[in-house]
């Protein structure tokens, strides 16, 4: 791992003032990144996902911690400072370090920030560089702005639902959420992607600027080729369960002893597949000889395939089809995912220490830069862990002042 200092977002301090996930995955994404990220949170409360449990981080003699994996999942490398934001010295302090940050992260509803004077208005005017991220259901403007927003209602609104899941005719069919909170996932990278653009252009200007990230609008520009589809070919998508719209065959196909993921991309690799699986006149038949085609007769053709891959085991298969680059692979169980080779060959699993429990697992970001893994190095914080550190090395505040903001319980 990279040592802080040496990471490409070394120098930058970050403000969090958000939680659940989409902001949280923001800070971290950051943190890894080298940025020191400082998470704001309520006293005796901290980031809702810290009660999102059972599982709770175990301490040496097996019991619960406080710590839950789902907060343990968005918090890796920050810190945590308690502060009373209700209270006019709690404001004032959040305040006086955003003048000290390059970037804040909030998901306050439009507007909950300004009767804190915590907004970007009143921010910024203090500091002109702030790059201030907002993070809301449907942004800062349009009828929807007031609404509180969520992932799977975002999933549902905006048209991952619909298109996710067996189709209605079929066993189980029915809309389906996607098993991880995706939008929230995926509005964190795009914040991510927004912070540093904005610290780019305030290298060249001096000036930060107010970014307006929205989930309604990430999940409609995740919709993608679907949504081009519709937009270009009139037709509403449906649920097609693990089928693809435009390739056929690309999906899951049972095994003789399990199933299998089938990614036939290309017409060359679908005449290997046909090959492989000892019906090569099918490849030549002029129904299934294009892609086009094959999406064309995709009743036939499925059905046919559907038949040859129950012949053989997932193995079976997934060697075979390996061996001739055509894309294939075993549908895995999470545990399943941490006993491929891949993970350890990677560094994927991580054991980062942490004062409850001597090690934290976790998955490691995906982010390689010049063969290093670049990951914060430090667990997610317990609440108000790093409350005095900054209070002093930030805000430089003497130990008599600190004390007593903690005798005010203004901090925590």
């Amino acid at each position: 791992m990279t040592s802080r200092s040496n990471k490409p977002l070394s120098g930058i301090r970050v403000l969090e003032l958000s939680r659940i996930m989409a902001g949280p995955w923001a800070g971290q994404v950051l943190a890894d990144l080298g940025a020191e990220v400082i998470k704001v949170e309520r006293p005796g409360a901290g980031d809702d996902t810290r009660t999102w449990g059972p599982p709770f981080l175990k301490d040496a003699t097996g019991r619960d911690t406080k710590e839950s994996a789902y907060y343990l999942s968005a918090n890796r490398g920050k810190k945590s400072i308690a502060i009373d934001m209700s209270q006019p010295q709690g404001q004032a302090l959040i305040a006086d370090l955003a003048a000290k940050s390059d970037v804040l992260i909030e998901n306050f509803k439009v507007g909950g920030l300004a009767r804190y004077g915590l907004d970007y208005g009143t921010l910024g005017g203090k500091n002109p560089g702030l790059v201030y991220a907002s993070i809301t259901g449907f942004g800062q403007t349009g009828p929807n702005k007031d609404r509180a927003g969520y992932d799977v209602m975002i999933q549902a609104m905006g048209g991952l639902m619909s298109i996710t899941g067996e189709a209605d005719d079929q066993p189980g069919g029915g809309p389906m959420k996607v098993g991880i909170p995706i939008v929230d996932l995926v509005t964190g990278l795009y914040t991510v992607i927004a912070v540093q653009a904005a610290l780019q252009q305030k290298e060249r200007t001096g000036k930060g600027q107010h970014i307006d990230m929205a989930l309604f609008d990430v999940m409609v520009g995740l919709l993608a080729n679907q949504a081009s589809n519709f937009l270009v070919g009139g037709d509403v998508p449906q649920r097609m369960g693990s089928g693809h719209p435009n390739i056929v065959p690309y999906q899951s196909f049972a095994t003789k002893d399990g199933f299998i993921l089938l990614a036939v991309g290309n017409d060359r690799q679908f005449k290997k597949f046909c090959q492989i699986a000892g019906y090569p006149e099918v490849a030549e038949d002029e129904r299934f000889k294009s892609n086009a085609m094959r999406v064309r007769h995709r009743e036939t053709l499925v059905p046919l395939l559907a038949g040859w891959m129950f012949q053989r085991t997932t193995k079976e298969w997934e060697t075979a089809l390996a061996k001739q680059t055509v894309p294939c692979g075993p549908i895995n169980d999470v545990g399943q995912v941490f006993e491929e080779a891949q993970i350890s060959a990677r560094g994927l699993k991580l054991e980062i220490p942490h004062p409850a429990s001597g090690t934290v697992p976790m998955a490691a970001p995906p982010l390689r830069l010049d063969g290093q893994l670049h990951h914060a190095g430090t667990a997610p914080p317990m609440l108000g862990q790093h409350t005095r550190g900054a209070l002093a090395d930030i805000l430089g505040l003497d130990s008599s002042q600190i004390e007593k903001l903690y005798a005010g319980k203004i901090v925590a």
